[in-house]
């Protein structure tokens, strides 16, 4: 393969705020590339995605689910017991050592920021540890101690902003660490909570939430909104609302969080109405802000938004030709594989490789609760709203042979597809693992499949996917019109 750094009259420098998950793969993708690359970094390679965030809470989600699949064994048939000092069977409870979870999450956290480290070193990034900020369009600025009296200056041709966001606090709820918590804070409980209070139902609320109720926890759920997940697709949250509440779950739909106060030995939130709810702990998931405050962005002319939000359009370019931003800091969608996209993106464009603009409709999310939610395209909302002319199938995972075998009762796909043509523009997969089972409909998105295509596409039998081709089966197209809807 041809050396793509020889095109070059000179080696190209680049110098990247922010190791998550944007500044990551910026600074691999500008090392393949022939670049001298400088990232820095204040918490750690992976940022607060991998050390305080994804990593952490996916894995101990992972544990829920493990506490959950246990529980439910008895289901199938598989029964577990210990014998008394009579030998009389007894029934075994599932325990949760919180301590040792948190313990082992943080070390996964901890590893998977050694392993990018290390891809890093390996590929010839420099890393500079210290609070980065712009000095002008062409040089980085890093504050590389404490007290903020040491410094390194470094020059770049391209500058790629990463800088992530942090959780929003509220003047009436200030986290303490210890009652009063924000999402990354979460990690030195030592024991389950009591009564965990939840105020915010969306993604980041919703998962913590289902988390700890199956951990064995009692949970309350505080949404300001008329249901769980309001952004979400409506049939999704309503499946996961119902499985919150038979889980025992309290929803609070309609209210609002006026204040949360630490009472020594639990927490008291007072809602709007006038009622006020007790409990040991309060999780505080009322959204987030971008880390962009004094990093010179508006001395190096770089627009924002009044919430602090790098503008950028579709190859991730600011307002100032060579500064690019990636991840949750930017008006874009504020997922760790969005801001990996974006930061390989940026530096592509800026090199003046092949580039694809990222297309918002054709990003694929979950949100990581018992069932998952993934979704992709354009949503059923959207033909109510007229934004596409479309059609809806749903099947339910009950339906399916092998849901039946794994005991699944709750979930289902949904497929949408361009009315006339039945080319595959939008889908919803709830269930297990449904962060796995999206990825052919993604591919069909991404590919303009049609449901005949898709449905053609051999599944294995029995399996969760075979779903995904019986929905897309039930809208064959016949003289370019979709039935089965």
């Amino acid at each position: 393969m041809e050396d793509m750094s020889m095109s070059f009259e000179r080696t190209q420098t680049v110098a990247i705020i922010g190791g998550g998950p944007g500044g990551y793969e910026a600074a691999l993708a500008a090392a393949q590339l022939g670049a001298q690359v400088t990232l820095v970094e204040r918490a750690g390679v992976g940022g607060s995605a991998v050390i305080t965030d994804v990593v952490p809470s996916k894995s101990l989600i992972a544990t829920a689910d493990a506490a959950v699949a246990i529980a439910g064994a008895s289901d199938l048939g598989v029964q577990l017991f210990a014998r008394g000092e009579e030998g009389r069977p007894l029934t075994p409870q599932v325990a949760i050592n919180l301590a040792a979870v948190n313990k082992r999450l943080l070390s996964l956290a901890r590893q998977q920021s050694d392993d990018m480290r290390a891809s890093l070193v390996e590929a010839g990034v420099r890393i500079v540890s210290g609070h980065g900020r712009l000095e002008g369009p062409r040089a980085v600025i890093v504050s590389t101690d404490e007290g903020g009296t040491d410094f390194d200056r470094v020059e770049a041709d391209t500058i790629v902003v990463s800088v992530g966001a942090s959780p929003r606090e509220l003047p009436s709820a200030k986290p303490d660490g210890r009652r009063i918590l924000t999402w990354t804070q979460l990690y030195d409980m030592r024991q389950l909570p009591e009564h965990l209070i939840v105020v915010g139902s969306g993604v980041t609320g919703a998962e913590f939430a289902g988390a700890y109720m199956n951990l064995g926890a009692k949970v309350t759920l505080v949404s300001s909104r008329d249901r769980v997940l309001p952004g979400e697709d409506a049939d999704a949250a309503a499946v996961l609302e119902r499985v919150f509440k038979r889980g025992g779950m309290t929803v609070l739909s309609k209210c609002r969080a006026e204040r949360v106060e630490n009472t020594g030995d639990g927490v008291v939130v007072s809602l709007g109405d006038g009622r006020t709810l007790e409990g040991s702990h309060c999780l505080m998931a009322v959204g987030s802000i971008p880390n962009t405050a004094g990093i010179g962005l508006e001395e190096a002319g770089v627009q924002t938004t009044e919430s602090g939000h790098i503008q950028v359009n579709r190859v991730a370019r600011t307002s100032v030709p060579n500064i690019y931003a990636a991840g949750d800091c930017t008006t874009f969608v504020p997922l760790a594989s969005v801001a990996a996209m974006q930061g390989r993106t940026a530096v592509f464009h800026a090199f003046g490789d092949v580039v694809i603009p990222l297309e918002r409709r054709r990003i694929t999310s979950n949100i990581f609760t018992a069932p998952e939610i993934a979704t992709v395209g354009w949503q059923e909302k959207d033909i109510a709203d007229g934004k596409v002319d479309g059609v809806v199938h749903k099947l339910p995972l009950a339906a399916n042979a092998r849901a039946k075998m794994m005991g699944i009762k709750d979930g289902f796909v949904k497929l949408i597809a361009r009315e006339g043509s039945g080319s595959v523009i939008g889908g919803v997969i709830v269930g297990p693992r449904a962060s796995e089972l999206i990825y052919p409909i993604a591919i069909a998105v991404e590919r303009r499949l049609t449901v005949d295509q898709v449905s053609r596409v051999f599944a294995v039998y029995p399996s969760l996917s075979g779903s995904i081709t019986d929905a897309a089966r039930a809208m064959h197209v016949v003289d370019h019109t979709v039935y089965g809807a």
